[in-house]
């Protein structure tokens, strides 16, 4: 019996990953959370809203029908900030009805997740445009509202009881490190809050930033152009006498830590040829990204296996990355990643503009202000090949996503 002939291979079961390009990211001012920050009275879809319609606004070359999807991480998925805010910010930003949407969690690396999400389905060719950002409204939901522990956790011994207090674990970070000493901290953090006054003052932070009008029932209509956090003339010596709330006699307080804060972020991302197509800038092509999970009690630092996973993907070394935005949760844990890999505390690549312990941590906000922010360094810095956006996640993981720019020549130089 003659076998049968093999089928054709069908051309369209193979298929090539396409480069994925960060076009533009925004963001609005981040507020202190509580009664008297700047959104007490702003409700959190209306900020996400306000980036969607701020990054349609800066790119009239994109038709919005065009967007294939709308990716919003939140931590605290209720009120304001549930309803699958992805689809309902889309609807409320004035999208066509045709968009789709999601919402997406991953704490701190809510947005950050929700740009790898979409880089993948824009490589597998699912997608082509997409918006991905998120949102958190600490002020209306204080982490941890509404969620409910499962006891196994501790009565287990799965989990220290250390591991659901983030504060606690930056402290265990300190206990993991004896050399990041209070003193190193704050110094850091006084040099974070320094960066930020000059990029400032430079108006290179305002190049981010969407207003936003905000309400107060007794001071009435406002408008948010500034970020709230900012302490200007913050010094080490006035660092050194705070309270330490997480531990008698602690390291970490107030001021070596990011606050408590509301905000949200945006960005578009595409396939490089549609970007091309339509004639949108590309800030930054994504090369890789990792997530990796390490002991809870101590998530501060994921970002050192994440980086390292991302890095050996990608077939790169550390010595290659020439710009570092690192997520300022704490100090101590922005330090144990530089200790780790050989890096100064106050090396020029790392953090330029400052970080979250200067302008606020908005939980699942923050991974696209470090992505926005890498992009614009990548256009001041064509000498620069690959960047890096790395942060820690609450209950033990770590995220870092590699960029490489696109100003740079490959031959060697700037183009």
């Amino acid at each position: 019996m003659v076998a049968p002939a093999s089928a054709p291979a069908d051309p369209r079961s193979a298929r090539a990953v396409r480069d994925v390009v960060f076009v533009d990211g925004v963001r609005t001012p981040f507020g202190k959370a509580g009664k008297k920050g700047i959104y007490a009275e702003t409700r959190a879809d209306d900020l996400v809203v306000k980036v969607i319609r701020e990054l349609l606004r800066r790119h009239p070359e994109l038709p919005p029908e065009r967007i294939d999807e709308v990716a919003i991480a939140a931590t605290t998925q209720i009120g304001d900030q549930g309803l699958t805010i992805g689809r309902s910010a889309s609807l409320l930003a004035g999208l066509p009805q045709s968009v789709p949407g999601f919402a997406i969690d991953r704490m701190c690396a809510g947005a950050m997740t929700a740009v790898t999400s979409i880089a993948g389905g824009i490589g597998f060719g699912a997608y082509d445009i997409a918006i991905a950002g998120g949102v958190e409204h600490m002020g209306n939901h204080p982490m941890g509202e509404g969620v409910d522990p499962n006891p196994r956790y501790v009565a287990d011994s799965v989990v220290d009881p250390s591991a659901l207090i983030m504060g606690s674990t930056a402290e265990n970070v300190h206990d993991r490190y004896p050399s990041l000493t209070k003193e190193r901290t704050d110094a850091y953090a006084a040099l974070s809050q320094q960066r930020y006054e000059a990029a400032q003052l430079a108006g290179k932070i305002a190049a981010d930033l969407v207003p936003v009008s905000t309400r107060s029932a007794e001071q009435g209509w406002g408008l948010a152009t500034a970020d709230e956090p900012p302490r200007p003339g913050t010094t080490t010596e006035a660092l050194a006498g705070l309270k330490t709330p997480f531990r008698p006699h602690g390291r970490v307080t107030p001021g070596n830590a990011a606050g408590l804060n509301d905000g949200a972020t945006g960005c578009v991302l595409a396939d490089a040829e549609t970007a091309r197509e339509l004639g949108l800038p590309i800030g930054m092509k994504l090369v890789g990204y990792a997530f990796a999970g390490v002991e809870p009690e101590v998530m501060g630092v994921g970002p050192i296996p994440a980086t390292e996973k991302a890095l050996k993907r990608a077939g790169l070394d550390i010595a290659d990355i020439g710009l570092f935005e690192i997520n300022e949760a704490f100090a101590v844990q922005v330090l144990a990643f530089l200790e780790h890999f050989g890096i100064a505390d106050d090396d020029q690549r790392v953090n330029p503009w400052g970080g979250a312990i200067a302008c606020g941590h908005p939980l699942a906000s923050s991974g696209v202000r470090l992505m926005t922010q890498l992009s614009r360094h990548f256009a001041e810095h064509p000498e620069v090949r690959y960047g890096l956006t790395t942060m820690c996640i609450g209950f033990g993981m770590g995220g870092t996503v590699i960029w490489e720019n696109p100003n740079f020549d490959t031959a060697g130089g700037a183009k």
